[in-house]
Formats: structure tokens, C-alpha cells, sequence
């Protein structure tokens, strides 16, 4: 009697790939199964993805990304794409967080090179030496292994740069990398990890995979195995579903070692969930200034205001959005006071400003003031739900992300901006903000956010006709 063994999805739960006729991955495939080994179904499906050609040769996805719980195999794809282009004469940079992966990569593909019947001096020169390691095809392409720096790979050029353990990659470490392959007639990125963990330093990863599955995206291909909320650990289908390489390289028993105390690790490191927050930054410096403007841009329609009375019911903050000609959000902050001093200078504010809608968020303070709006026949305010408070956080930074959102660089406002971290809402992957400061107030950044999210669901009012 056949017994019929259960593997893991070999094609990915999420997924960009552009369209393509032709690929050199079955080429690669072959190639590197003369060292004995065989490829995967679903390492085929990823190496015919980032070897796909358009008509003029060119690469279709100048840059591509995937992400893979550990252990499965990810590396192996790195290496047929790497065999390849030694082959076709690439000159490759494969960088690494760790010196042990870099060497470990090194390792591998050496392996590999020698498995296949290649031989040292015959076939191929090498050095090894720790942090600075290379291989060298005899009439064919090299490749050399770093550990990433913010100044590495500065004055080298190549035509294909590998970012291994990209969850750990730095907006530094890029701005240093990417001009390496600038001058290659036909440059690709190729990104490889697992989702961040709460300890991350790298932010590329997240906004890539972020611009992939919600933005816009030209050249870029990206695919993961994943779970797209905090789970039951104990759930062997999911298992199954975010480890493409269970039952073929991974089995049950060892999973089954893993389950411990720490739910969210195990959904990180096992289920590819991707928590949506890094504690280590959250909004730069750079990433606020450059949504700068020096004068007050033309502005249409009604003001949107937000409102929030901060956790520890110590405060209450008061901002306002609005949208402008070019179909951008600004944002000001107008004050951020005691809830002792009461909500007379909202209610002035309210009353005399042209507002089409008006967010209030905060258990210990929106009854009140909702109440209030309700007697002097204010329009009634919106009281988001948590679904709604995660739905707007995740707009403001994807806006941040598209870079449509303005200011004028308000003091208060950029200092809680510039110092916050994430933290989780909910059980699905939602996040909201904190301060870092404990003298800054958190509440004027989610008032902030709160009338930018009303004001960017806002739909414009149809203009009143009228006919005699």
C-alpha cells in the first residue's frame, strides 16, 4: 500500500510576479542539480521567477524579494541564481548581516561548484579569508562575500548584488550598496530573509515587501509564505501552508519541538507572520523632513479634524488635515492641553472652523465631547472602531511610504513623530504608535493621524445643481 506523504504549499501565500514568456530558470535548475541535488517545486517556481527575461534580455524584475521561515531551503535559491550567473559571466556581490552567514554562503556555493565536478585551478580559483571571501570562474564570472557595512562595496561594481538576511538591511547600508550595480547593463537586486522580529535594525525588507503588495511597483517581483495574523501555533495546517519545505526537508517532529512560551516568535520565525512594526525605527529624521513644504500649499475643500484624549487621561490633542490642488494631504497640529482645562478650546475651535468631519478617539474623553458637539448642533462625530484606529495608521504610513501627505515642520509635532515606536494592536497584525519620550505626548501624533485618515477616505461633495 503507497502511503502518501503530506508536504508543505509549494506555491506562495502572497505574491507579485510580473509577466514573462521566457526565463533562464530551468537553465539554472539544471544547472545546479548536476551537483546531486535536487531542486523543490517551489525553488523552481521562485528561480524561473527572478531568471524571467523580457524581449530586449533584460531582466524582468530588476529587483526582487522573497521571504521564507527558516530552514526551509531559502539559500538554496540564492545559490542556483548565483551558479547561473557566474556561468554567464556576472560579476556578483552576495552581502550578508553576520560574517557566519556571508561565510556560510561561501561554503555552499563552493560545494556546490565542486559537487558538480568543477575543480580548484581547473576550473575556478578561490579565496578564503574570513569576511572577504571569492570565487572566480575560470572564462566566466566571479562572485565575492561581504558583511554589510554602511561604507561596504563603495568604489565596486557589479551586475548582480544579493542581500541575505534582508531583514536586517539599513536604509545606510542601501544608499552605500546601491550604486554598485548602477553601471551594469543589466543590474538586479535579489532580497532574501525571514519577516523582522521586534529586535530588527532593518527597515528595506518591510518597505519593500510594503510597495510590492500595496503600492505602486515597476520591476520588482516579490513572494512569501506566510500567515497574515497572529495564529495558533499548534495549527499543523498552517504549518503545512507557510513551510513550502515540510515533509520534503523539515518534518513535523522537529516543528513540533519548536511550539514553546513565545507564541509571536513562532509565528515570526515559523509562520512568516510579519508583525508590521519595528521597534528600533519607526519614523526618521529624514523620512519626516521630507515631507516638508516651505510655504502653505493651495488648499481645497473643509478642514478634518482629529481629536484624541491620551491612555493615561492626562491629555487631549487637537489636529487638522486638508487636501490640496495636487491631491496631497497637509497636516498642522493645533494644540495639545491639560484635560483639566476642559474641552472649551476645542469647542471654540469647532465652532468657528469650516469642518467637514470630526474624529474623536480616546474611551475617556469622546462621550463628553461628543455630547457637547450634540448640543451646540454640531455635525456628530466619528468614534472609530479598533478595526478603524488600525486601518488608520496603517494609511498615514503608507502615505509616508507614497509621500503624500505635507507639513510645515511644527516643532511639538516633529518631535513626537521623530521619536516614536511601534506597537501591536489587536491579534491580526494591526500597530499604533508610542513615544519614546516620556515628555512627549503620543496623543498629538494619533490626532494627527486620525484627521489625516479622515480626510484621505474623505470623497469630494457633488456640487448642488440647479435647473429652471
Amino acid at each position: 500500500m503507497k502511503v502518501t506523504v503530506r508536504i508543505g504549499e509549494q506555491t506562495p501565500t502572497r505574491s507579485l510576479i510580473l509577466p514573462y514568456d521566457k526565463s533562464l530558470g530551468d537553465e539554472a535548475v539544471e544547472l545546479y542539480e548536476r551537483s546531486g541535488r535536487n531542486a523543490f517545486d517551489w525553488q523552481r517556481f521562485l528561480s524561473n521567477a527572478m531568471l524571467a527575461m523580457n524581449d530586449d534580455g533584460l531582466w524582468t524584475h530588476m529587483d526582487f524579494g522573497y521571504s521564507v521561515p527558516r530552514q526551509n531551503g531559502k539559500n538554496e535559491v540564492i545559490a542556483i541564481r548565483e551558479l547561473i550567473g557566474l556561468e554567464k559571466g556576472e560579476k556578483i556581490l552576495h552581502t550578508a548581516h553576520r560574517t557566519t552567514t556571508s561565510a556560510a554562503a561561501f561554503n555552499r556555493l563552493l560545494a556546490i561548484l565542486e559537487e558538480s565536478g568543477y575543480e580548484e585551478e581547473t576550473d575556478f580559483r578561490k579565496i578564503k579569508a574570513t569576511g572577504r571571501e571569492s570565487i572566480e570562474l575560470h572564462g566566466g564570472g566571479r562572485i565575492d562575500f561581504r558583511t554589510r557595512s554602511s561604507t561596504g562595496g563603495l568604489g565596486e561594481s557589479f551586475d548582480l548584488l544579493v542581500i541575505d538576511e534582508a531583514q536586517e538591511y539599513t536604509d545606510d547600508q542601501r544608499s552605500a550598496l546601491m550604486y554598485t550595480i548602477a553601471a551594469s547593463p543589466n543590474p538586479q537586486t535579489i532580497y532574501t530573509g525571514t519577516p523582522p522580529t521586534p529586535i530588527s535594525s532593518g527597515t528595506v525588507f518591510t518597505k519593500m515587501r510594503e510597495n510590492a503588495l500595496y503600492g505602486t511597483s515597476e520591476n520588482l517581483g516579490w513572494a512569501e509564505w506566510s500567515v497574515e495574523k497572529q495564529s495558533d501555533v499548534r495549527d499543523k495546517d498552517l504549518w503545512y501552508q507557510a513551510n513550502p519545505s515540510l515533509g520534503l526537508r523539515v518534518s513535523e517532529r522537529n516543528i513540533q519541538a519548536e511550539v514553546g512560551n513565545d507564541d509571536i516568535d513562532f509565528n515570526i520565525q515559523r509562520l512568516g507572520l510579519w508583525i508590521q512594526y519595528n521597534q528600533k525605527s519607526a519614523i526618521s529624521e529624514n523620512e519626516w523632513k521630507e515631507l516638508h513644504v516651505d510655504t502653505l500649499p493651495k488648499l481645497k475643500g473643509k478642514l478634518f479634524a482629529g481629536i484624541k484624549y491620551g491612555y493615561d487621561g492626562t491629555n487631549v490633542a487637537l489636529s487638522i488635515a486638508v487636501k490640496t490642488e495636487d491631491e496631497k494631504v497637509f497636516v498642522e497640529a493645533i494644540d495639545c492641553q491639560s484635560i483639566r482645562n476642559g474641552n472649551g478650546w476645542i469647542m471654540h475651535f469647532l465652532r468657528n472652523a469650516d469642518i467637514q468631519k470630526v474624529v474623536i478617539d480616546g474611551a475617556n474623553g469622546q462621550v463628553i465631547l461628543s455630547d457637547a458637539m450634540k448640543q451646540s448642533r454640531l455635525k456628530a462625530p466619528v468614534l472609530p472602531t479598533v478595526k478603524e484606529i488600525i486601518l488608520a495608521n496603517s494609511m498615514f504610513e503608507q502615505a509616508l511610504f507614497q509621500q503624500t501627505i505635507e507639513h510645515k515642520s511644527q516643532p511639538s509635532l516633529f518631535q513626537v513623530v521623530t521619536n516614536c515606536d511601534k506597537r501591536n494592536i489587536g491579534t491580526s497584525g494591526g500597530f499604533g504608535y508610542r513615544s519614546q519620550v516620556e515628555e512627549n505626548d503620543i496623543a498629538l501624533m494619533e490626532s494627527m493621524i486620525l484627521a489625516h485618515w479622515a480626510c484621505a477616505e474623505a470623497k469630494e461633495p457633488k456640487k448642488q445643481k440647479i435647473r429652471y
